[in-house]
């Protein structure tokens, strides 16, 4: 175990989970929190050491994003969104990056500024937010209708289309007349604090822009991204499975975990299989909906008393049926929930 999994292990287990029922219950999670984080380095992850980060390898990466979402999951779900727009500004080497890597990179390392993303309305076509070239910049019109970590983040990355074209690009999340914030109300993981944004002719200046990139390359340049976003079922799963075994189960939990690392397999092989990567983030997020369920059933009648661990973790187990999801893997976990 490296030192940075070491740590994830005792900020999950010593902070994040003795807290999460209560962070449930708020809707908020302690800035507290965010804190430890930025104290113990985990905001610069996705930094290589030239950039002043840990240079963790994929392995590592994915410890500790499992075991983050195993400790709370509305902490682990609103700071991974910051690593995106760190991985983006460590390795865009274009001139017009350089003034804002310069500008922001070293204070989101540190966790100084924390970030936000703001990517998946690009994906589909047509897009849900679309960029129109004007003298100085851009026009933004459209949506982004789930971002998370409002009034926790200093920046958000945000991506618009331009025709074929993603821009990728840096604002800064204040509401205003061309920037409209309407908070959603979740069914679990209210703590990250997530709201739909609505864009009307909001002006987005070059100099906020990093990277352009053609939106076939794009999405397929997505697959690193999605396979990321397989840890947090994986993790949250892997909680009650150690839940479990405290009952008495050890055989079920041995199950669940056995179950967790053949899909970790399936997911680290897909970065070289793109096109299996749908239906192995579908494989994650059922068995994450089928622990949480088993420890129901494993503790009994108080699993649906407000406040206790069983009702929260089926509850976040939904979130993530959906949560950075496709219609791929819709698709797959319809499937699965149908098979005989």
């Amino acid at each position: 175990m490296t030192d940075l999994v070491a740590r994830a292990h005792a900020l999950a287990d010593d902070l994040l989970f003795p807290a999460a029922t209560e962070v449930d219950t708020k809707g908020e999670v302690p800035s507290s929190h965010f804190d430890a984080l930025a104290a113990e380095g985990f905001y610069g992850l996705a930094a290589p050491k030239e950039a002043g980060g840990p240079g963790a390898d994929l392995p590592t990466i994915v410890q500790v994003l499992e075991v983050m979402a195993g400790g709370c999951l509305s902490t682990m779900f609103t700071w991974i969104q910051h690593h995106g727009l760190v991985a983006a500004l460590s390795q865009a080497d274009s001139p017009d990056s350089a003034e804002l890597r310069e500008r922001y990179l070293p204070a989101l390392i540190s966790g100084e500024l924390k970030a936000g993303a703001a990517f998946a309305a690009v994906i589909p076509t047509p897009p849900r937010l679309r960029a129109e070239r004007v003298e100085g910049g851009y026009l933004l019109d459209g949506e982004a209708p789930f971002v998370s970590g409002w009034g926790v983040i200093d920046l958000l990355q945000l991506c618009a289309r331009d025709g074929d074209t993603v821009l990728s690009a840096i604002i800064d999340p204040v509401a205003g007349e061309r920037l409209e914030v309407r908070p959603l109300d979740l069914v679990a993981a209210q703590g990250t604090a997530t709201v739909h944004l609505g864009f009307t002719r909001y002006f987005l200046a070059d100099e906020r822009v990093y990277g352009k990139t053609p939106h076939a390359d794009f999405v397929a340049g997505n697959t690193f991204a999605s396979r990321l976003n397989g840890c947090a079922p994986l993790g949250l799963a892997a909680r009650p499975a150690r839940l479990i075994e405290d009952l008495g189960k050890a055989d079920v939990a041995a199950g669940i975990r056995a179950e967790i690392d053949a899909v970790r397999g399936r997911l680290d092989a897909a970065l070289a299989d793109p096109p299996s990567l749908p239906a192995a983030r579908a494989a994650g997020a059922e068995l994450a909906f089928r622990a949480a369920g088993a420890l129901v059933a494993a503790n009994g009648s108080t699993s649906v008393l407000a406040g206790r661990h069983p009702q929260r973790l089926v509850r976040e187990a939904t979130f993530l049926l959906v949560a950075a999801s496709r219609p791929e893997i819709k698709t797959g976990l319809l499937e699965l929930f149908s098979r005989n």
